[in-house]
C-alpha cells in the first residue's frame, strides 16, 4: 500500500478527481490517500504560491503527489504553483506522452505516437528577470551541465524500459551557442552511450514544423524548458485534444503526476468536463510506483471506452460517437470495461519493472578559469555609437581595451551600420591585450573610471576561458 498526496484543486478539478480515484480504485490500485487543499482559496487566505507549510510536508513526506488543476488568481504577485513545486522538489523531468486515437478522437496525424521529456526546472524558466534601461528589459537563460545531464539521461533510460526506438533533441544552438550548444553537447555525450538507442538533433524552427506536419517520424523527444512547454502542448492539441493529455513531474525523491490543462472553470458543477487528461496523469503515476498491472488494466480500459465511442461532450462527434456522456458516467463506463482491451486501438503492455533508477549528478573535474575580460552594458541615450566609444576608449586600462560595442546583441562598433537601430541599452566589451589572465581589479578600475566620468553602468559579465576555451559569444556581425 504506497500513501500519496492528493488535492482536488479548482473549477473542474474536485469532479475529475473523483472520477480518476474512482476508477484507479476500482481497479485494484493499492494507494491510500492523503488530502491536502492548494489553489485559489489557499492564494486568498494569504500564501502567494497557493500551498501552505503543512501540505508541503505531506507532500514530503509521501514523496507522490496527484494534483487536479487549480486556478491562480490575477494579479497580486501570486506565483505559479506548478512552477514552485517543480523546483522546490527538484522535478526536473517533465514527461508528456501524446498518442493519436484516430479513428475515434478527431486529428490530422492518426500514426501519431511520441513522447516529449522536457527539461523542466531551468532555462528561462529560472524566472531571473530585470528592467534595465527605460526601454530594455532582460531575462537569464540559465542551461546547467547537471540540468542536461540529468534530462538527457533520463530520456533514454525511459526510451529503453518503455521499448521504444529513437531520441530526437530540439535546440536553438544555432544562434544560442553556450546554452542551447551545451545542451547539444551533452545529448551527443550521453547518445554515445546508448548504441541500441537511435538519436538525431533538430533545429527547434524546423524540429517543430515537422512535427506539426509529420509527427510520426518522432517518437520520444527531448528539449530545454520553453521548447518543452510549448511544443509539448502543440502535441497534445495534434494528437487529439491538450484535454485528454497527463504529465508526469519526475526527481530524485518526488513527483507529481496531473492533466495538462487548465481549471476551467465555467464548467464548474456541470459534470461536463472530460477526467481523460488526470486519469492519464494517474496511469503514469501507477507506473511510477511500480504498480504497472493496475496502470495497464486502467489504459486499456480507457482505450476500450474511447474506442467504443462513449465520450465526453468535447470529444463527442455525431457519426463516430456513440454516447455522450458526463464526467461521473464517463468514469462509470471506464471501470466496467476494467477487463477490457481495445481492438482497434493497440492494447498497452506496461509490464516493465522497477521504477527508472537514475544514477546522481557527479560534478566533474573543475576547469581551469581565466578571466580575460568584462562586457560592461551601459544606459546612454545617445545615437551615436562613435560618440559613445569615445568616451568608453578613456576608460582602457593598461592590459585591457574597448574592442566592440553592441545593441542588442549586434555589433555597432566600430564598423557599424548606420540603418541599425539603437535602444538605450549597450554592451562595450573590454578584452585583454596579449600576454596573461587579467585580475579583478581591472574590472573596478574601468566601473570607477566610468563613474567617475558619468557613464551609467547598469551590470557587468565576466568573461572568462575555460581550460582555453572561450567561455562567451560573439556580437552579431563580429
Amino acid at each position: 500500500m504506497k500513501t500519496i498526496t492528493v488535492a482536488k484543486g479548482d473549477g473542474i478539478g474536485p469532479e475529475i478527481m473523483d472520477a480518476t480515484l474512482e476508477v484507479i480504485l476500482a481497479a485494484g490500485a493499492k494507494i491510500k490517500v492523503e488530502e491536502i487543499e492548494v489553489g485559489e482559496r489557499v492564494y486568498l487566505a494569504g500564501h502567494s504560491s497557493g500551498i501552505s507549510k503543512a501540505s508541503w510536508d505531506t507532500i514530503r513526506k509521501n514523496k507522490v503527489f496527484l494534483k487536479a488543476p487549480i486556478t491562480t488568481p490575477q494579479g497580486g504577485g501570486y506565483k505559479s504553483l506548478n512552477v514552485t513545486t517543480r523546483k522546490f522538489l527538484g522535478l526536473y523531468s517533465n514527461v508528456r506522452p501524446c498518442q493519436s486515437l484516430h479513428p475515434f478522437v478527431r486529428t490530422k496525424h492518426p500514426d501519431m505516437d511520441l513522447v516529449i521529456v522536457r527539461e523542466n526546472e531551468e532555462d528561462l524558466y529560472a524566472g531571473i528577470e530585470h528592467q534595465q534601461t527605460d526601454e530594455v528589459m532582460q531575462c537569464l537563460k540559465l542551461i546547467s551541465r547537471p540540468g542536461c545531464e540529468k534530462i538527457v539521461r533520463y530520456a533514454f533510460e525511459y526510451t529503453r524500459q518503455y521499448g521504444r526506438k529513437k531520441v530526437s533533441c530540439f535546440t536553438k544552438d544555432n544562434i544560442m551557442k553556450q546554452t542551447d550548444g551545451l545542451f547539444h553537447q551533452v545529448f551527443n555525450e550521453i547518445a554515445s552511450e546508448y548504441p541500441d538507442i537511435q538519436n538525431d538533433h533538430w533545429i527547434i524552427d524546423i524540429g517543430a514544423a515537422r512535427l506539426a506536419d509529420t509527427p510520426e517520424i518522432f517518437d520520444v523527444l527531448v528539449m530545454p524548458n520553453l521548447y518543452g512547454d510549448v511544443l509539448s502542448d502543440i502535441a497534445a492539441q495534434i494528437a487529439g485534444s491538450v484535454g485528454m493529455a497527463g504529465s508526469a513531474n519526475i526527481g530524485e525523491e518526488c513527483a507529481m503526476f496531473e492533466a495538462i490543462h487548465g481549471s476551467a472553470p465555467p464548467l464548474e458543477g456541470k459534470n461536463e468536463a472530460n477526467p481523460s487528461g488526470l486519469l492519464q496523469g494517474a496511469i503514469m503515476m501507477l507506473n511510477h510506483i511500480g504498480q504497472n498491472e493496475i496502470a495497464e488494466k486502467v489504459q486499456n480500459a480507457w482505450l476500450k471506452t474511447i474506442e467504443e465511442g462513449i465520450h465526453t461532450s468535447d470529444i463527442f462527434k455525431e457519426g463516430v460517437s456513440k454516447e455522450k456522456v458526463g464526467t461521473r458516467q464517463f468514469a462509470e463506463a471506464v471501470i466496467a470495461n476494467l477487463e477490457q482491451k481495445p481492438v482497434t486501438l493497440k492494447p498497452v503492455n506496461y509490464k516493465h519493472g522497477q521504477v527508472l533508477q537514475l544514477p546522481k549528478y557527479v560534478r566533474g573535474r573543475a576547469a581551469q578559469k581565466e578571466l580575460i575580460g568584462v562586457d560592461v552594458f551601459v544606459d546612454w541615450k545617445g545615437e551615436n555609437p562613435d560618440e559613445l566609444a569615445e568616451k568608453l576608449q578613456k576608460l582602457n586600462t593598461k592590459n585591457t581595451k574597448l574592442t566592440m560595442i553592441t545593441n542588442r546583441g549586434i555589433k555597432v562598433w566600430p564598423e557599424g551600420f548606420e540603418e541599425t537601430f539603437y535602444t538605450d541599452h549597450w554592451r562595450c566589451r573590454y578584452l585583454m591585450e596579449k600576454g596573461s589572465a587579467i585580475e579583478k581589479q581591472e574590472v573596478i578600475h574601468i566601473l570607477s573610471a566610468a563613474l567617475e566620468s558619468g557613464i551609467d553602468t547598469i551590470k557587468t559579465e565576466n568573461l572568462y576561458c575555460f581550460d582555453g576555451k572561450q567561455g562567451f559569444s560573439v556580437g552579431q556581425g563580429q
